[in-house]
């Protein structure tokens, strides 16, 4: 374990051995905290202050970027394996349930992470793709490919960013401008192959069922079609859900607006007791 700033880092096995990474800072309730596709850990940058007010925020880096490892054969299973770890590694260490929050394609590995540990106390899912066959069209994968052979990573990033998820141009601009930017280039290689996981995702009923603890879908008001249809999906199978609006927002609420991110999270942790 070594100590940077106010933060500490962390690593725990995953289930076939690979190295998942993780940075904790704050005191109280242990919240994990799960990224999306092109980002690692300091994708919360913008809100993460906000969410260690009484809590101790744990942001994992998923394999193949910052601290973490990786495997020689990429899966889905494997991402849900390593949240589960990391997530059962901070309960062991506070003797306590874990809430559970991931964004995106994060949100994806946290749900399937949901079925493999009892320990999650509470979850937040920030608009997973269960529906995002139509964004990983074959063209848009081939554009990834040839961009990133060409070395032009950070071209790569932008053109998830239109192509994607949708972003608008005065938005995209936000990104670029943030400190992150230049981690969302380095993990610019693990973009195409999260993104043809998620185009053959299929929302397993059974799975999803399993997952008994409260579960809060965070959906932003202006969000493309594909990103509600999977945010609904998930909230109609899911035993115990909700729907939480983020009005005037799209994907990225947590740096577009987040006090009112925060808000939304901190609303719903709270809503309970042990």
């Amino acid at each position: 374990m070594t100590t940077t700033r106010a933060s500490t880092t962390h690593s725990v096995a995953s289930r076939d051995g690979t190295s998942i990474g993780y940075t904790s800072s704050g005191a109280g309730r242990p919240l994990v905290v799960v990224h999306g596709t092109s980002a690692d850990h300091r994708r919360w940058g913008s809100v993460r202050p906000l969410l260690e007010a009484g809590r101790a925020v744990h942001a994992v880096d998923r394999r193949g970027r910052g601290l973490s490892g990786d495997g020689a054969h990429y899966s889905i299973e494997r991402e849900y394996e390593d949240v589960a770890a990391v997530v059962d590694a901070v309960a062991e260490a506070d003797g306590t349930g874990v809430d559970v929050m991931g964004h995106s394609y994060g949100a994806l590995c946290v749900l399937g992470a949901a079925a493999l540990t009892s320990r999650a106390r509470r979850i937040v899912l920030y608009e997973p793709p269960a529906d995002a066959g139509g964004l990983a069209r074959p063209e848009v994968l081939d554009e990834l490919d040839a961009l990133l052979t060409q070395g032009r990573r950070s071209d790569a990033v932008a053109s998830f960013f239109r192509t994607v998820v949708g972003v608008p141009e005065r938005e995209l601009e936000l990104i670029r401008a943030l400190p992150t930017w230049h981690d969302r280039t380095a993990a610019a290689h693990t973009i195409a192959r999260e993104l043809r996981s998620s185009g053959g995702y299929r929302l397993d009923p059974q799975r999803v069922r399993a997952v008994t603890a409260p579960v809060l879908l965070l959906l932003g008001g202006e969000s493309p079609a594909p990103f509600r249809s999977g945010t609904e999906q998930v909230a109609r199978t899911l035993p115990d859900a909700r729907v939480g609006i983020l009005p005037g927002q799209q994907h990225i609420a947590m740096d577009t607006a987040p006090e009112l991110f925060a808000e939304a999270v901190d609303s719903f942790l709270a809503d309970a007791g042990e």
